[in-house]
């Protein structure tokens, strides 16, 4: 089986492309600098090439502040049009595909986790580009597999957990969001579902991936902050005014994913997972 993983560069691409290798699949990974995905001719000759059975779309715009302003143009191509490239490329040789998504496509005033078929209301740039994206993505591929996620971590890239480690070390208490609640996804963990998907041929739709319990950011940052030299306050979000409106209660259903059987993992124990990993 042969696989394309675009964005193969990035926090999921990496551990996506490394767990495909290891299970002995023909992968070709493409970094932003390897494959330009708004260039459809070159997408369209590449893809025409390798003629892959599985297109894994991890590549994105992600500087949701960014996307406010100066970054905006470039969300709408990356998230929205490049996607709607791949999505092309994919149909023309029958290749099946999987788009990676956001919570950030919902406004977040839902108290219970939001169901894949709820309606979606994105309350900033990057959740409304994404959204565009897999209507895109769908307008093309139909069958295509859309996974939305959430607070991704993981051993490669930049990413909350990090962010906390490095800050824990500099200063002696700390800051940390208390009132939006979501759910942390460990970047391993959400490859191992994408390649469950694949090697089952899960059908197509749109699905809600992350790791299960929910939490707020000051929740997570406790966690991994536990046994550090630090003290966590939790505070109202209102004291870190930011550019984009983040969703306040973006707590997703993992229920479709438990029903094909795949099993899902606590936050917590993907946390300690991760931590170990990095200390080796």
């Amino acid at each position: 089986m042969k696989v394309i993983v675009t964005g193969a560069k990035g926090q999921l691409g990496q551990d996506v492309t490394e767990l495909l290798q290891n299970k002995g699949y023909k992968v070709y990974p493409f970094s932003k600098a390897e494959l330009n995905i708004l260039d459809e001719a070159v997408v369209r000759t590449k893809v025409e090439e390798i003629r892959p059975d599985w297109i894994l779309h991890c590549a994105a715009y992600t500087n949701v502040e960014a996307a406010e302003d100066e970054g905006k143009d470039l969300n709408w191509k990356v998230n929205r049009d490049g996607s709607a490239i791949i999505s092309k490329a994919a149909a023309a040789v029958d290749a099946q595909l999987i788009f990676i998504s956001t919570d950030y496509v919902f406004d977040g005033t839902r108290q219970e986790p939001y169901q894949p078929d709820d309606p979606t209301n994105p309350i900033n740039e990057y959740g409304a580009a994404k959204l565009a994206g897999e209507k895109a993505v769908l307008e093309y591929s139909p069958d295509a597999r859309i996974i939305r996620t959430s607070w991704v971590f993981g051993e490669h890239g930049h990413n909350f957990v990090y962010t906390m480690l490095k800050l824990a070390k500099k200063m002696d208490t700390l800051k940390v969001v208390d009132d939006q609640y979501g759910r942390p996804t460990y970047a391993r963990d959400l490859a191992n579902f994408m390649i469950y998907i694949m090697e089952r041929n899960i059908e197509g739709g749109i699905y809600h991936f992350s790791n299960d319990n929910e939490a707020t950011w000051y929740q997570f940052a406790r966690e991994i902050l536990k046994g550090e030299d630090v003290v966590v306050l939790p505070v109202d979000s209102s004291e870190f005014p930011q550019k984009a409106s983040r969703p306040k209660h973006s707590v997703m259903s993992l229920d479709k994913v438990k029903e094909t059987g795949f099993d899902i993992p606590s936050w917590e124990d993907a946390l300690q997972r991760f931590q170990k990993n990095i200390q080796q």
